[in-house]
């Protein structure tokens, strides 16, 4: 069995009369890259701020990394990595001199190897003498990774850390942290994307400040029982439109040329999809039944609590 790295029972977070997170309990072991997903006001943000020390809980306990989480923050906090939306590089000094100043404010003091291979690690190595300011968006994510890594932590938290950042840059920050957890490293980071989620060893479904459910992607996909139903029609536009009517669907997606329709039988519906669409005069091309994709299942979460 892993080791229990993060252990929290009660948590509880409010501002003002809004209970961001609201008596969460929350488990996460070495080794582990938890991702957690949830709309915007869900108390992501907060949970990952309470983990980190950033803020204390008004109710709850845990630990984290042994250490406990009201008592012994300053252990905390040089034992993991914290990266946040607002996670600030200074644009006037260069790649060098960023990862230098975070190595000081965390009291490393031979950071020099270490600072070579952070720029190897992150690829910024060709660019160690350009100033943060000049860096694309995708190289700024880099640099503020490796200072959250430069005093080689534990554990990294980090509040959707590709958020704004192109496809290619998305994918290679993706690369690195699959590469920093074979390290041993543990990762826990919040994601707008659910295609990340999906390379997550475990998510958690967060709304209104708790968790809805917690598991690895392929376990969580069947907390659902309803069918979804992959569908191709000549039309898609106007065949969108049409079964929008059709009061067996409970959820309708367009997706490229397809459609994506959550039914609780498809045997039963699909006579019913077929005589509406082709007394329009439109066809379908095929369809199939698919496996429910995490969006198919957070949007039922969402409707059951």
């Amino acid at each position: 069995m892993p080791e229990v790295i993060i252990e929290v029972q009660g948590l509880k977070k409010s501002f003002g009369e809004v209970s961001a997170v609201r008596g969460l309990d929350l488990t996460i072991f070495q080794g582990e890259m938890f991702g957690i997903i949830g709309p915007d006001g869900a108390g992501k943000t907060t949970l990952i701020r309470l983990l980190c020390g950033v803020l204390e809980p008004d109710e709850g306990s845990g630990r984290i990394l042994g250490y406990d989480l009201i008592k012994e923050i300053k252990e905390i906090k040089s034992s993991i990595g914290y990266f946040s939306q607002r996670f600030s590089l200074y644009g006037d000094l260069t790649v060098d001199e960023n990862i230098e100043f975070f190595a000081e404010i965390h009291e490393v003091s031979d950071y020099q190897p270490r600072r070579e291979r952070l720029l190897e690690f992150t690829r910024l190595k060709p660019f160690r003498e350009r100033l943060a300011e000049k860096l694309s968006g995708g190289m700024r994510q880099k640099l503020a990774l490796a200072c959250s890594l430069v005093h080689t932590p534990k554990i990294i938290f980090l509040d959707e850390p590709t958020t704004g950042v192109d496809p290619v840059s998305r994918r290679d920050f993706w690369k690195i942290l699959s590469e920093l957890v074979q390290e041993g490293i543990a990762i826990v980071l919040t994601t707008p994307y659910l295609d990340e989620a999906e390379r997550c060893t475990r998510v958690g479904f967060m709304n209104q400040g708790k968790f809805m459910a917690i598991d690895s992607p392929r376990k969580i996909k069947n907390f659902i029982e309803d069918k979804v139903i992959e569908l191709v029609p000549d039309e898609i536009r106007r065949a969108y439109k049409l079964l929008k009517q059709v009061p067996e669907i409970k959820e309708l997606q367009a997706l490229g040329d397809k459609l994506n329709l959550l039914v609780k039988d498809e045997q039963e519906v699909m006579p019913r999809i077929y005589q509406s669409l082709e007394k329009e005069g439109l066809k379908i091309k095929s369809w199939r039944v698919i496996t429910p994709s995490l969006e198919n299942v957070f949007v039922a979460l969402q409707k059951i609590s």
